[in-house]
């Protein structure tokens, strides 16, 4: 009997069977890889030889609706049989370290043909970055514009010697920010009095152990291999946290824009919802100054950035950086015009601490206590700041040729964000899809272009917040209402996608994330939709995908009879079920209700209060060609459902079933309890059979 082996085949003496030719199904001497001798004494396989006899016994063409496992037909592979491959040889330590450390890899063999695309590249991103980390840091975190800017620098400059990406550019988010903001505002408001120390340099302590805990969660994710949890969460929960974190940051920002940041601080509006009726309510009290200023700004942002669009195919127009340009003439107008007397509110002195005081350990026992209280927000901002950063660096990955592993991407980012945490105040920092793409677009090819940018924004750290004294925070506030923009982008689109799929589970997951995070915070709206979502994905999981087969007429092949009309089922009293995927504890706990709704009803849709509409089988036959694996729960409850057939008088039949689930039957006593007659090589084998048997009248009476 030939075993398919791909290309070639391994042939092993069978004896014959009662039927006049070998079966693997019904032989435990070929399933613990001992065979016969050309001569009848029974003589073990080598160990080598058994294995390979294990590994291809199930690896020939399977019929993908019922059909037997068969040899792959090549006049090469009869010339020869395989022969089992030696081990590799051990990977040199020398290679996994450039494999886990890329700047190994890409630092000596540094081309300085990038290096004018690299260094442009920094430039432009650096100043584009530069306004808006100062942005995210005074408007969402609430906090010194210098955890932004440091956030900016030093997390690339890790990530420029870790991360697997070459084009991902690594700094703050604004959706991360405001979590940072909101969760700092809770812990001042819900317990204002016990504070020995002034707000703002609380919040510089609480911004770094939420950063450092980011950090140590995003390692320990990417050390234990968790990097699939890009794919646990779907796109419709996340484009509603997107949408309402867009709203919510609008919201935010249009109180500085108009003027109304003393007065908040008066009825200190706690929630959106709260701070957008206090918009409605007051917005008749807005300064008139500041209104026009922001507006007018955010006005010429956006109209900038629509002509980019039209004059591309001019390099030196595309790559005007709108936002500093904007930040340098109202700072210059400001201090011109001294629109700070006419009560425009601006950035105003910023202090660095010297010294020691740029280190400093961020969880030490002054700071332990707000561990608890930030632990979830960390959580959230872990997850949410890789999905985006993953995005990211596929996206370009795939457009320059090149593979990332989501595990060291999580490893690098951790550790970018770990050793951040060190400086007194910032934020925690992930890749942007909009940055890292304009990156590879100006010309980055590797991580130096991150390392420039890094290194400039550290320079505007130290050199140029100075001059950023006169800075309008409304021109901020409209810088980051430009990325309202770019968040809400994609909205539309895909909510006429849900609805043209009729996808309400999707619209309703998205709706759900959005009002919740509207009404409650940004926390609570996205820990409810990932439970959801995952009690969804439970769901589906826990339901064994199985279907009945017919007889195709004149053929010796059995189709689904949802899929294929002509498909009959020919052999009153019994049902023939494929499983169609593996089996594990959480879709084998229906199996039992699946398949008794199956014997009652079929495969059509019907209500448990519904009549029946077929009869009960009395021999049913279970199909395992798609049953790759069965852990130990499954093949219990599968035990227990045999068994309780027995006791009913039906019999049990199994076809198509693979060496590794037919040694968990045996170790299980599945087989024991229904006897090897009851394994089948395939469908019309186990037919054949049962109308054998029938005929000679052992089932006849029940059939």
């Amino acid at each position: 009997m030939a075993i398919p082996s791909g290309s070639s085949t391994l042939k092993l003496p069978m004896p014959p069977t009662g039927q006049g030719r070998p079966s693997m199904f019904s032989l435990p001497s070929f399933r613990s890889g001992k065979g016969p001798s050309p001569s009848g004494a029974s003589t073990p396989l080598p160990d080598d030889v058994s294995e390979a006899a294990r590994l291809l016994s199930r690896s020939g063409t399977i019929d993908d609706q019922g059909g037997t496992y068969g040899a792959v037909e090549d006049s090469e592979s009869q010339k020869a049989p395989s022969t089992p491959r030696l081990p590799n040889k051990r990977v040199p330590l020398k290679a996994k370290a450039r494999y886990y450390i890329p700047s190994l890899e890409w630092i000596p063999n540094y081309s300085l043909s990038y290096l004018g695309g690299d260094i442009l590249a920094g430039v432009t991103v650096a100043a584009m970055l530069i306004p808006q980390s100062v942005s995210y840091a005074t408007s969402l975190a609430r906090l010194s514009p210098t955890t932004g800017l440091f956030a900016a620098s030093i997390p690339p400059l890790v990530y420029a010697l870790l991360g697997s990406s070459r084009q991902l550019n690594v700094a703050p988010e604004a959706a991360l920010s405001l979590i940072v903001g909101q969760t700092i505002q809770s812990i001042l408001h819900n317990d204002p009095h016990t504070h020995p120390v002034d707000s703002a340099t609380l919040s510089l302590v609480i911004a770094s152990v939420i950063v450092a805990q980011v950090g140590l969660i995003s390692f320990v994710l990417g050390f234990f291999r968790l990097g699939f949890i890009d794919v646990v969460l779907s796109r419709a929960l996340l484009r509603g946290f997107i949408t309402a974190i867009a709203i919510v940051i609008a919201i935010e920002q249009l109180i500085p824009m108009l003027g109304l940041v003393a007065l908040e601080h008066k009825f200190n509006p706690e929630t959106t919802l709260q701070k957008f009726l206090f918009l409605i309510e007051n917005m008749t009290h807005a300064h008139r100054p500041t209104v026009i200023l922001a507006f007018s700004s955010f006005a010429l942002l956006v109209s900038i950035r629509n002509l980019k669009r039209f004059v591309s195919h001019i390099t030196l127009l595309y790559r005007i950086p709108e936002v500093l340009l904007v930040v340098l003439g109202s700072t210059f107008l400001c201090y011109k015009f001294n629109w700070d007397e006419m009560g425009i509110d601006i950035l105003g002195d910023v202090k660095l601490s010297g010294g020691a005081g740029y280190v400093h350990f961020p969880l030490k026992h002054t700071a332990l206590k707000y561990v608890h209280e930030t632990t979830s927000a960390a959580v959230l901002i872990s997850i949410i700041g890789f999905l985006d950063s993953i995005v990211a660096a596929k996206q370009n990955a795939a457009r320059f040729g090149y593979t990332i592993s989501p595990n060291r991407e999580l490893v690098a980012l951790g550790a970018a964000n770990l050793v951040a945490s060190f400086v007194p105040g910032t934020l925690p920092a992930w890749g942007s899809i909009t940055r890292s793409k304009i990156n590879a677009d100006v010309g980055g090819r590797t991580q130096m272009a991150s390392i420039v940018c890094a290194v400039l924004v550290l320079l505007a750290t130290f050199f140029l917040l100075p001059f950023l004294y006169y800075l309008p925070k409304c021109v901020l506030a409209a810088i980051i209402c430009m990325v309202v923009l770019s968040l809400l982008g994609e909205t539309p689109e895909d909510i006429h996608y849900y609805y043209t799929m009729r996808s309400w589970v999707d619209l309703g997951l998205m709706t759900l994330t959005f009002v919740l995070t509207m009404i409650w915070n940004v926390q609570v709206g996205v820990v409810v939709s990932m439970v959801v979502s995952l009690l969804l994905v439970v769901r589906r999981s826990s339901r064994t995908r199985m279907t009945i087969l017919g007889h195709i007429p004149g053929t010796d092949t059995w189709k689904p009879l949802s899929e294929h009309p002509a498909a009959t089922e020919d052999l009153p009293g019994v049902l023939i079920v494929r499983l169609r995927e593996s089996l594990d504890f959480a879709n084998t706990a229906q199996l039992k209700e699946r398949l008794r709704r199956l014997e009652l009803y079929g495969t059509d849709p019907s209500h448990p209060s519904e009549a029946p509409r077929r009869q009960q089988a009395r021999v049913l036959v279970f199909h395992m060609a798609d049953v790759e694996s069965a852990d130990a729960s499954a093949v219990m409850i599968l035990k227990e459902l045999f068994k309780e057939y027995k006791a009913r008088g039906v019999d049990v039949h199994i076809t198509h079933l693979r060496h590794g689930t037919y040694q968990s039957f045996e170790r299980a006593g599945v087989v024991r309890m229904l006897g090897e007659e009851a394994f089948h090589e395939d469908v019309a084998t186990a037919a054949g059979n049962i109308s054998r048997v029938a005929s000679e009248g052992n089932i006849a009476g029940r059939l």
